[in-house]
């Protein structure tokens, strides 16, 4: 049975203390930095824990908090499903910078969000572009 919803992609935790926190999950708990940075006011670390999907550690996000982001094959066909089903995303889609994405709440008020990953090696590619001024060297 194919997953209604995609794949689980990320995981988007808020910290506190992002250069303290990225240190934790590099050094303490063994995660690969596979990229980090400071961009449009606020500093984002991609890591990898386990198998699975990344961590994304990021400080304009709440802490404590975690936001799974799912991928799915088609945000407009998906989206069009979930609203017949009465869902409703918080505003309109916006952009990151694998595609397309939208946030909403579960009845709980939960986070989560939507995304087409039409990018999908977009923060990989300018991590290793040794010349980004807006990558953290970690």
């Amino acid at each position: 049975m194919q997953s209604p919803l995609g794949k689980l992609a990320y995981l988007y935790v808020g910290t506190a203390a992002f250069e303290r926190d990225v240190a934790y999950y590099r050094d303490v708990l063994g995660a690969e930095v596979v990229w980090a940075f400071n961009a449009y006011g606020a500093k984002v670390a991609a890591l990898r824990v386990c198998d699975g999907p990344l961590l994304l550690l990021a400080d304009h996000r709440p802490a404590p908090s975690c936001m799974p982001v799912l991928a799915v094959e088609n945000l407009e066909v998906t989206v069009g499903e979930l609203k017949q089903r009465g869902w409703k995303s918080e505003g309109e889609s916006f952009g990151i910078p694998n595609g397309p994405c939208y946030r909403f709440t579960d009845p709980s008020g939960n986070p989560l969000a939507l995304f087409q990953d039409l990018r999908p090696d977009a923060m990989e590619q300018a991590y290793a572009d040794t010349s980004n001024p807006n990558a953290i060297r970690t």
